[in-house]
Protein backbone atom coordinates (compact mmCIF):
# COMPACT_ATOMS: atom_id res chain seq x y z
CA UNK A 1 0.00 0.00 0.00
CA UNK A 2 1.35 3.41 -0.97
CA UNK A 3 2.10 5.66 1.97
CA UNK A 4 0.19 8.97 1.87
CA UNK A 5 2.29 11.99 1.03
CA UNK A 6 3.20 14.07 4.09
CA UNK A 7 1.05 17.14 4.55
CA UNK A 8 2.45 20.51 3.57
CA UNK A 9 2.18 23.83 5.33
CA UNK A 10 0.77 25.14 2.03
CA UNK A 11 -2.07 22.61 1.86
CA UNK A 12 -3.29 22.57 5.47
CA UNK A 13 -5.99 25.02 6.57
CA UNK A 14 -4.58 27.77 8.74
CA UNK A 15 -6.29 27.87 12.15
CA UNK A 16 -7.70 31.16 13.36
CA UNK A 17 -5.70 32.63 16.26
CA UNK A 18 -7.32 32.48 19.64
CA UNK A 19 -8.33 35.71 21.26
CA UNK A 20 -5.28 37.89 21.98
CA UNK A 21 -2.93 35.09 20.88
CA UNK A 22 -0.38 35.63 18.09
CA UNK A 23 -1.25 34.26 14.66
CA UNK A 24 0.94 32.69 12.02
CA UNK A 25 1.95 36.03 10.51
CA UNK A 26 3.13 37.34 13.88
CA UNK A 27 5.18 34.20 14.54
CA UNK A 28 6.78 34.41 11.10
CA UNK A 29 7.59 38.10 11.55
CA UNK A 30 9.24 37.35 14.89
CA UNK A 31 11.27 34.53 13.33
CA UNK A 32 12.40 36.84 10.52
CA UNK A 33 13.57 39.40 13.05
CA UNK A 34 15.64 36.80 14.89
CA UNK A 35 17.18 35.39 11.69
CA UNK A 36 18.04 38.82 10.31
CA UNK A 37 19.72 39.89 13.53
CA UNK A 38 21.40 36.66 14.65
CA UNK A 39 21.30 34.18 11.77
CA UNK A 40 18.95 31.34 10.92
CA UNK A 41 20.58 29.01 13.46
CA UNK A 42 19.20 31.23 16.24
CA UNK A 43 15.61 30.55 15.17
CA UNK A 44 13.87 27.90 17.23
CA UNK A 45 10.24 27.28 18.04
CA UNK A 46 10.89 28.04 21.72
CA UNK A 47 12.76 31.28 20.93
CA UNK A 48 10.08 32.59 18.58
CA UNK A 49 7.25 31.75 20.96
CA UNK A 50 9.14 33.32 23.84
CA UNK A 51 9.80 36.54 21.94
CA UNK A 52 6.05 36.94 21.49
CA UNK A 53 5.25 36.00 25.08
CA UNK A 54 3.50 32.87 23.87
CA UNK A 55 3.76 29.27 24.96
CA UNK A 56 5.61 26.93 22.60
CA UNK A 57 2.56 24.64 22.56
CA UNK A 58 0.51 27.49 21.13
CA UNK A 59 3.00 27.95 18.27
CA UNK A 60 2.82 24.23 17.48
CA UNK A 61 -0.93 24.62 17.05
CA UNK A 62 -0.23 26.69 13.91
CA UNK A 63 3.15 25.43 12.69
CA UNK A 64 4.12 21.77 12.97
CA UNK A 65 7.90 22.15 13.24
CA UNK A 66 10.89 24.38 12.58
CA UNK A 67 11.17 23.30 8.93
CA UNK A 68 7.67 24.59 8.29
CA UNK A 69 8.52 27.81 10.06
CA UNK A 70 11.54 28.29 7.79
CA UNK A 71 9.35 27.62 4.72
CA UNK A 72 6.96 30.32 5.91
CA UNK A 73 9.86 32.71 6.54
CA UNK A 74 11.24 32.19 3.03
CA UNK A 75 7.85 32.86 1.50
CA UNK A 76 7.26 35.94 3.61
CA UNK A 77 10.64 37.36 2.58
CA UNK A 78 9.81 36.70 -1.08
CA UNK A 79 6.56 38.63 -0.78
CA UNK A 80 7.80 41.81 0.90
CA UNK A 81 8.20 43.85 -2.27
CA UNK A 82 5.67 44.26 -5.08
CA UNK A 83 6.44 42.41 -8.28
CA UNK A 84 7.55 44.75 -11.08
CA UNK A 85 5.36 45.07 -14.13
CA UNK A 86 7.01 43.42 -17.17
CA UNK A 87 8.01 45.74 -20.01
CA UNK A 88 8.42 42.97 -22.58
CA UNK A 89 12.05 44.04 -23.10
CA UNK A 90 14.07 41.09 -21.87
CA UNK A 91 17.19 42.95 -20.82
CA UNK A 92 15.32 45.49 -18.72
CA UNK A 93 13.11 42.83 -17.17
CA UNK A 94 15.94 40.41 -16.32
CA UNK A 95 17.90 43.32 -14.89
CA UNK A 96 14.93 44.19 -12.69
CA UNK A 97 14.65 40.56 -11.59
CA UNK A 98 18.34 40.50 -10.64
CA UNK A 99 18.22 43.75 -8.69
CA UNK A 100 15.06 42.72 -6.84
CA UNK A 101 16.60 39.41 -5.82
CA UNK A 102 19.76 41.17 -4.63
CA UNK A 103 17.70 43.60 -2.53
CA UNK A 104 15.86 40.73 -0.86
CA UNK A 105 19.03 38.76 -0.17
CA UNK A 106 20.86 41.74 1.32
CA UNK A 107 17.87 42.47 3.54
CA UNK A 108 17.84 38.87 4.79
CA UNK A 109 21.46 37.60 4.93
CA UNK A 110 20.38 34.04 5.81
CA UNK A 111 18.08 33.65 2.80
CA UNK A 112 20.60 32.91 0.05
CA UNK A 113 21.54 29.58 1.57
CA UNK A 114 17.88 28.55 1.66
CA UNK A 115 17.25 29.37 -2.01
CA UNK A 116 19.96 27.14 -3.46
CA UNK A 117 18.32 23.80 -2.71
CA UNK A 118 14.75 22.73 -3.37
CA UNK A 119 12.50 25.37 -4.93
CA UNK A 120 10.35 27.39 -2.55
CA UNK A 121 6.67 26.58 -3.15
CA UNK A 122 4.77 29.15 -1.11
CA UNK A 123 2.35 31.53 -2.83
CA UNK A 124 4.71 34.51 -2.81
CA UNK A 125 7.59 32.38 -4.07
CA UNK A 126 5.48 30.95 -6.88
CA UNK A 127 4.33 34.42 -7.94
CA UNK A 128 7.91 35.64 -8.03
CA UNK A 129 9.00 32.56 -9.96
CA UNK A 130 6.24 33.15 -12.51
CA UNK A 131 7.28 36.78 -12.94
CA UNK A 132 10.94 35.90 -13.41
CA UNK A 133 10.16 33.21 -15.98
CA UNK A 134 7.98 35.68 -17.85
CA UNK A 135 10.96 38.01 -18.02
CA UNK A 136 13.20 35.24 -19.34
CA UNK A 137 10.83 34.08 -22.10
CA UNK A 138 11.00 37.57 -23.55
CA UNK A 139 14.61 36.65 -24.36
CA UNK A 140 13.78 33.24 -25.86
CA UNK A 141 10.54 31.34 -26.29
CA UNK A 142 12.40 28.07 -25.62
CA UNK A 143 11.43 27.44 -21.99
CA UNK A 144 14.53 25.29 -21.37
CA UNK A 145 16.85 28.06 -22.59
CA UNK A 146 14.81 30.65 -20.71
CA UNK A 147 15.23 28.62 -17.52
CA UNK A 148 18.97 28.31 -18.12
CA UNK A 149 19.27 32.05 -18.73
CA UNK A 150 17.37 32.75 -15.54
CA UNK A 151 19.56 30.30 -13.64
CA UNK A 152 22.66 32.09 -14.93
CA UNK A 153 21.39 35.47 -13.76
CA UNK A 154 20.36 34.00 -10.41
CA UNK A 155 23.77 32.35 -9.93
CA UNK A 156 25.48 35.69 -10.59
CA UNK A 157 23.29 37.46 -8.02
CA UNK A 158 23.89 34.76 -5.40
CA UNK A 159 27.65 34.92 -5.93
CA UNK A 160 27.76 38.70 -5.86
CA UNK A 161 25.69 38.88 -2.68
CA UNK A 162 27.82 36.16 -1.04
CA UNK A 163 30.96 38.19 -1.69
CA UNK A 164 29.38 41.34 -0.26
CA UNK A 165 28.09 39.50 2.80
CA UNK A 166 31.49 37.91 3.39
CA UNK A 167 32.86 41.37 4.15
CA UNK A 168 30.14 41.86 6.78
CA UNK A 169 30.82 38.45 8.30
CA UNK A 170 34.54 39.23 8.52
CA UNK A 171 33.76 42.49 10.30
CA UNK A 172 31.52 40.67 12.79
CA UNK A 173 34.08 37.89 13.33
CA UNK A 174 37.11 40.15 13.85
CA UNK A 175 35.44 43.23 15.27
CA UNK A 176 37.37 45.31 12.73
CA UNK A 177 35.85 47.47 10.02
CA UNK A 178 37.21 47.06 6.50
CA UNK A 179 39.37 50.19 6.94
CA UNK A 180 40.69 49.02 10.31
CA UNK A 181 41.54 45.60 8.88
CA UNK A 182 43.39 47.19 5.95
CA UNK A 183 45.48 49.27 8.35
CA UNK A 184 46.26 46.20 10.45
CA UNK A 185 47.63 44.23 7.48
CA UNK A 186 49.26 47.26 5.85
CA UNK A 187 52.83 46.61 7.10
CA UNK A 188 52.70 42.98 5.95
CA UNK A 189 51.37 43.87 2.49
CA UNK A 190 54.02 46.57 2.13
CA UNK A 191 56.72 44.01 2.89
CA UNK A 192 55.24 41.50 0.41
CA UNK A 193 55.04 44.06 -2.41
CA UNK A 194 58.56 45.33 -1.73
CA UNK A 195 59.91 41.89 -2.60
CA UNK A 196 58.73 42.48 -6.19
CA UNK A 197 57.27 39.00 -6.71
CA UNK A 198 53.66 40.12 -7.16
CA UNK A 199 53.63 42.98 -9.69
CA UNK A 200 49.98 42.55 -10.66
CA UNK A 201 48.91 42.67 -7.03
CA UNK A 202 51.00 45.81 -6.62
CA UNK A 203 49.22 47.42 -9.56
CA UNK A 204 45.85 46.36 -8.15
CA UNK A 205 46.59 47.99 -4.80
CA UNK A 206 48.31 51.11 -6.15
CA UNK A 207 46.23 51.88 -9.23
CA UNK A 208 42.79 50.25 -9.14
CA UNK A 209 39.78 52.15 -7.85
CA UNK A 210 37.81 50.83 -4.90
CA UNK A 211 34.32 50.70 -6.36
CA UNK A 212 31.00 50.88 -4.58
CA UNK A 213 29.29 47.45 -4.36
CA UNK A 214 26.34 48.78 -6.36
CA UNK A 215 28.68 49.83 -9.18
CA UNK A 216 30.45 46.47 -9.15
CA UNK A 217 27.13 44.63 -9.21
CA UNK A 218 25.84 46.67 -12.16
CA UNK A 219 29.03 46.00 -14.15
CA UNK A 220 28.87 42.27 -13.54
CA UNK A 221 25.17 42.13 -14.37
CA UNK A 222 25.78 43.93 -17.67
CA UNK A 223 28.47 41.35 -18.49
CA UNK A 224 26.07 38.49 -17.77
CA UNK A 225 23.30 40.02 -19.88
CA UNK A 226 25.77 40.77 -22.71
CA UNK A 227 26.86 37.15 -22.60
CA UNK A 228 23.29 35.85 -22.75
CA UNK A 229 22.49 38.12 -25.69
CA UNK A 230 25.57 36.94 -27.61
CA UNK A 231 25.00 33.28 -26.80
CA UNK A 232 21.34 33.18 -27.76
CA UNK A 233 21.86 35.25 -30.90
CA UNK A 234 23.89 32.42 -32.46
Amino acid sequence: MTEPAPSSVWTRPRPEPRRRAPGVDQYVAAALAVADAEGLAAVSMRRVAGDLGSGTATLYRYITNRDELVDLMIDAAQGEDPLPEPTGEWRADLGTVARALRTTLLRHPWLAGELTGRPALGPNSLRRSEATLRAAVALTSDITLASQALGTVRAYVLGSVAAQQAVRHAEQRTGLSEEEWQRSVGPYITEVLAAGEHPMLARRIDEAEELDPDVEFAFGLDCVLDGLAARLAR
